[in-house]
């Protein structure tokens, strides 16, 4: 992984997470777009709609970075009157935001950076508060611009809110991407045989096969009388997951051992190249 693919990695998982938000607000409404790796040099804001409200974050605890979020004027009118109950549809173009509009606009626009802060939280697997976001309207790109740090790597995210253009900027602090991309390497780093010493070789992990998963209200689950069946969200020739102390190693086949009892049939190791997963010499069953 490069700068450019951790960047757009930080991007796509924001996307998510702003959306969700929008769509409590405005169901269908919302069209996500690019998501782009700022190049050096590049202006992050370049494809923001101005005049709009601007709302921007700074990470505290004396990391460098944020989160721009710039809404053009037509869209923040239509989230205002998304967030006081009204049709986002229905709102005429032309007119202009008032008090209240704005506050509702920054009430959500709040709920947007914290859901984004979250999703970059996960991604750089560090975490990450934001202060409180600075709402207000910006009328041209110099006004835009000073909220930008020129000093970190960024990427930006389009999406539209009921036709009307809005833009998400990340700065993201070149310290996280680098470590983002050394632990991705890390993690997917080939070897021809196992990267264990000799003595981690004789530590003992729980392995367990997953058969299927249901997903029911708590309430629901404690009230199940003895003989209930939970129907689960695989069908019974499908394969079956196996994990090593939380980790998906592997796929395999359900069996029943010459005792009597079950056993499993490796048929896929999934951090295994394809060549040894493919060869029927590497399944085995484990019991």
């Amino acid at each position: 992984m490069n700068a450019e693919q951790a960047l757009l990695r930080v991007g796509a998982s924001t996307a998510g997470a702003i959306r969700q938000v929008l769509e409590t607000y405005a169901p269908g409404g919302v069209v996500p777009g690019a998501v782009k790796a700022v190049p050096q040099g590049g202006d992050p804001l370049a494809d923001a709609s101005l005049p709009g409200v601007l709302a921007d974050v700074g990470y505290v605890d004396g990391v460098n970075g944020g989160n721009v979020l710039v809404i053009g004027v037509e869209g923040a009118r239509q989230l205002a009157a998304a967030m006081m109950g009204g049709d986002p549809a229905a709102v005429e173009p032309g007119g202009e935001l008032d008090e209240m509009a704005l506050s509702a606009v920054g009430e959500a626009m709040n709920q947007m950076m914290s859901a984004a802060a979250k999703a970059t939280s996960t991604v750089l697997g560090e975490e990450v508060e934001i202060s409180p976001p600075n709402v207000r309207l910006a009328e041209s790109l110099d006004e835009a611009r000073e909220s930008i740090d020129g000093s970190n790597q960024a990427c930006t995210v389009a999406f539209s809110l009921c036709g009307a253009p809005c833009l998400l900027v990340q700065l993201v602090p070149h310290a996280f991407i680098v470590r983002m991309t050394r632990a991705y390497d890390e993690l997917t780093a080939e070897y021809e045989s196992a990267p264990l010493s000799e003595s981690l070789r004789t530590v003992n992990i729980r392995v367990w096969a997953e058969l299927g998963r249901a997903r029911m209200a708590s309430g629901r689950l404690v009230a199940l009388p003895s003989g209930a069946v939970v129907d689960l969200d695989r069908e019974v020739d499908e394969p079956i997951d196996l994990y090593a102390d939380g980790m998906r190693f592997a796929t395999a086949r359900l069996l029943v051992g010459e005792d009597g009892g079950l056993a499993v049939r490796i048929e896929e190791l999934l951090t295994a190249p394809p060549a040894e997963q493919d060869n029927p010499a590497n399944q085995k069953e484990v019991v």
